[in-house]
């Protein structure tokens, strides 16, 4: 059988035939459709796409939430011989037209959320005519959508269903050519570009091939040992995220996993508001998820737990401390005292409090695939130590993403797992050689999931891809265990006075993650004396403090954030880890946070530090005058003033 995904969905709808693929809410419930039923409605679409002129390599964007449409929209992409460009949502509007623009699209699926959004900047687009096909219309009548957009607009637009219906009236006459489309599609050929604006340079395409995502897939469901027919997911990532396209959309092929996405109706912010009602209806096996998502996860659970009283939070955390102990790194066991002494505490708590927490999941669920950036090991400890294991892994879209990731039969917290079994991962150093156990270098791999390159853009691909090895641009090394341990990215190093470099993402992940004060953080040095941060407090934590310790003044409390930037120094996990040179001897209070709206966050929630250092430049600037370098400088009064007027400026 051929390695593409259209050999895929024609097996998988012979062998998991009336087996729930994919599933979205609507006013009347769950609507659920089969593998077979994709499979059908799919060639029903195409067949109404080549009708409109699509052809081998065309490409058709899709600007829209997670759905079952979505995920038929990109397979009818590619039965009609296409090229699925797969857009966040989160984009801002004059993100959006380059995307368009350079990968040449010909239609776009758009969702009726973000309908009005492409209609503002239809007229950016350099191609005339672009086709807009709603799809998650809802009920809503072409009429109302064409009366919202202008007459110039009206007529380009469609909907998904109507497309759907003309597919089906024409799918017989069509069989054929979707046969011999199939029979022609090739393993190399591209299925999707997508567009990543990363967080250190602009937005490149990343060709992505059948080939790469049979491999990927095939990876990850023998790593994870997936059974068939049995697992089912709520799909909370956007289908755009590559995490998501591959371990979610394409891996269910091989294995009948079912998704359901969450309900989206209303927008992103209603995505937000449903998840937890969504959960406790689609009782899922296992998640997807990121550090953005699970950190949300164990704020709004702790939070929970305090609003219950104090007795019931020294209960949670009496649980929690003994649960981490008990289980150690979860590779190397804790001493048999140590397990002893823990357990039944450990089990007491997990039978008064973690039970109940772990029903905000379901009452099925395992465990969670973490991905996207790094997961720090507090994260992976807390969710372990409450019975919702976080397994998490590592890669990066131009490898279709999985390169390693821990699993339920071996995992080791802090660690991104073992590599995937068809993958040769190598650690080097500056001069090509491969490093040893513990040595940071530039992580560097080959496989048939390395991306066939970057689209119009030979130069870069050039640069990525040398004799079949995919330079990540990622640092890291292996431990003494043989797990990969990713640092951070070399291209976001700090640089002390002497050139030396240092990754300080891991630094930047131990503040977060060992106060409540510091919702952000980003340290910065280049060929600087010292290292600075900017920092944005969290509000609803800082303004708790000032009412507990009774603080009036600035300056206490640029003492007490002063104390919660090094308090992970007082973390186990963190005591001693990193070089003294590098963490921060002056900081600068930011009174706006890094957002996706000021473009500072990207869709995928990672920070963009060269847009950070641009937008911030001036205070980074002056944490190096003798006034700034201290942390009891004027401007941080004059900042916290403004965020906390309660305070005596």
């Amino acid at each position: 059988m051929k390695q593409t995904m259209l050999a895929m969905l024609r097996q998988a709808a012979d062998e998991f035939k009336q087996v729930t693929f994919v599933a979205k809410k609507t006013d009347e419930g769950w609507l659920e459709k089969s593998f077979q039923d994709v499979l059908r409605d799919s060639r029903a679409c195409a067949a109404a796409l080549r009708a409109r002129g699509i052809d081998k390599n065309d490409t058709i964007a899709i600007l829209a939430e997670g759905s079952t449409d979505w995920v038929i929209g990109e397979f009818a992409t590619l039965w009609a011989g296409g090229i699925s460009v797969p857009l966040s949502i989160k984009l801002q509007p004059e993100e959006i037209p380059y995307r368009i623009n350079h990968s040449d699209a010909r239609a776009i699926f758009v969702s009726k959320n973000m309908l009005p959004r492409i209609a503002d900047i239809y007229s950016k687009f350099s191609r005339k005519k672009i086709r807009l096909i709603v799809i998650d219309e809802n009920g809503t009548k072409l009429t109302e959508l064409q009366s919202n957009v202008g007459e110039a607009l009206a007529p380009q637009i469609e909907l998904f269903s109507d497309l759907l219906l003309e597919g089906y009236r024409s799918l017989e006459d069509s069989e054929q050519l979707l046969q011999q489309i199939e029979n022609d599609t090739r393993e190399d050929d591209v299925v999707t570009i997508s567009y990543t604006s990363g967080t250190t340079g602009n937005p490149k395409g990343i060709m992505l091939t059948h080939r790469n995502y049979y491999a990927n897939c095939r990876d990850s469901v023998e790593m994870f040992a997936v059974p068939r027919a049995s697992y089912r997911s709520l799909l909370i990532l956007p289908c755009d995220h590559s995490f998501a396209h591959t371990v979610g959309i394409y891996a269910a092929l091989f294995r009948g996993i079912s998704l359901y996405f969450v309900d989206a109706r209303g927008g992103g912010m209603a995505i937000l508001r449903n998840i937890p009602a969504n959960l406790a209806e689609t009782n899922p096996t296992f998640l997807l998820t990121v550090p953005s998502l699970t950190g949300n996860f164990m704020k709004k659970i702790k939070a929970g737990i305090k609003e219950k009283g104090k007795f019931v939070q020294m209960l949670f955390e009496w649980g929690l401390s003994n649960a981490i102990s008990y289980h150690g790194n979860g590779y190397n066991r804790p001493p048999l005292s140590t397990r002893l002494g823990t357990y039944l505490p450990y089990k007491l708590v997990d039978l008064l409090l973690f039970r109940q927490v772990r029903k905000i999941f379901g009452s099925r669920i395992q465990f969670c695939v973490g991905g996207g950036a790094l997961l720090d090991v507090k994260q992976q400890e807390f969710f372990n130590a409450i019975g919702v294991p976080i397994y998490q892994g590592y890669g990066l879209t131009e490898a279709a993403p999985v390169i390693s990731s821990n699993l339920p039969s071996i995992h080791k917290f802090g660690s991104s797992g073992r590599v995937a079994p068809t993958v040769e991962c190598k650690i080097l150093n500056d001069e090509g050689g491969e490093t040893g156990f513990g040595e940071v270098g530039q992580i560097v791999i080959r496989g048939d999931n390395v991306m066939k390159g970057y689209f119009k853009n030979p130069s870069e691909t050039k640069e990525t891809i040398q004799e079949g090895r995919l330079f990540t641009g990622d640092l890291g090394y292996y431990d003494e265990d043989g797990f990969l341990v990713v640092t951070g990215r070399a291209k976001a190093l700090l640089i002390g006075p002497d050139g030396e470099k240092y990754s300080p993402e891991a630094i930047e992940e131990a503040i977060i993650n060992s106060t409540d004060l510091i919702d952000q953080a980003i340290l910065y040095n280049d060929h600087n004396q010292y290292t600075s941060a900017l920092i944005v407090p969290d509000l609803q934590s800082v303004n708790e403090l000032l009412q507990q310790k009774g603080l009036s003044q600035p300056d206490q409390l640029l003492h007490e954030l002063n104390k919660a930037l090094f308090a992970f120094q007082q973390e186990p996990n963190y005591k001693n880890l990193f070089p003294s040179v590098w963490l921060p001897a002056a900081f600068q209070v930011l009174t706006d946070g890094f957002t996706e709206e000021n473009q500072l966050i990207n869709s995928t929630m990672k920070m963009v530090r060269y847009k950070i250092i641009q937008a911030h430049r001036d205070s980074l600037e002056y944490m190096y005058t003798e006034e700034g370098k201290h942390f009891l400088n004027p401007k941080n009064r004059t900042a916290l003033a403004t965020l906390f007027p309660q305070l005596n400026s």
